[in-house]
């Protein structure tokens, strides 16, 4: 038997569509197909949450819009994402944690634990209210809040590129103690795909990646 997570004090939330052709990743499309574009999400998430069972956490939990699947590790819970535009779906993912909690999404596969390593130390409340992860794109990859407060996210424009300024300026207006973690690039486009991959060449995405361009399919 394979021994459990790493235990921390702080609640892990990936939050992600599940991956249907047509419903994820559509501004890979083209050069990728809908499928293609889907199977790339997929492996955006198997590598995912694959670090999210590295480590340390209270729970790990996938805050999934659609039906899980054979797919989800064992490890990890899901709970459906709420109704609503993404502040909201965000907000609601925080509002049913009852403690510290670091919410990632899907789109960054070359996460690794050692990024997120300082957001889920045992010390990683000790003067500081929120972590920040800003992504390239002007949004951001990683929220934590040691108290979590659904009214911080609500009403913030999303995928905008202000919307991880809007954000920060919220924890700061709000009084919060607030460090950074290193930016990441998001998986939007497929030169995106291509950065990222090279970044996490071990990944499931980079296999996929190379598996689809190498194939003839670009």
């Amino acid at each position: 038997m394979s021994a459990p997570p790493p235990y921390g004090p702080t609640e892990l939330l990936v939050i992600a569509k599940e991956p249907v052709p047509g419903r994820v990743k559509t501004r890979l499309c083209p050069p990728f197909t809908p499928a293609e574009a889907a199977e790339l999400a997929a492996a955006s998430l198997a590598d995912t949450l694959r670090t999210a069972l590295t480590l340390p956490a209270r729970r790990r939990v996938l805050v999934l819009d659609g039906r899980p699947g054979p797919w989800v590790p064992p490890g990890i819970e899901v709970v459906p994402q709420c109704a609503g535009g993404l502040d909201e779906r965000l907000a609601a993912a925080f509002a049913g944690c009852t403690g510290p909690a670091l919410l990632v999404g899907m789109d960054t596969p070359q996460l690794t634990a050692p990024l997120l390593a300082p957001a889920l130390a045992p010390d990683a409340w000790e003067g500081c209210d929120a972590w920040f992860g800003p992504a390239e794109d002007g949004g951001f990859w990683a929220l934590g809040l040691a108290r979590p407060d659904p009214g911080l996210l609500r009403g913030v424009p999303m995928s905008v590129p202000w919307t991880g300024a809007v954000q920060r300026r919220r924890l700061e207006e709000a009084a919060l103690a607030v460090r950074d973690l290193p930016v990441l690039l998001d998986v939007d486009t497929a030169a995106d795909a291509h950065t990222v991959a090279a970044a996490a060449p071990d990944g499931a995405f980079a296999e996929v990646l190379g598996r689809l361009t190498g194939a003839g399919v670009r």
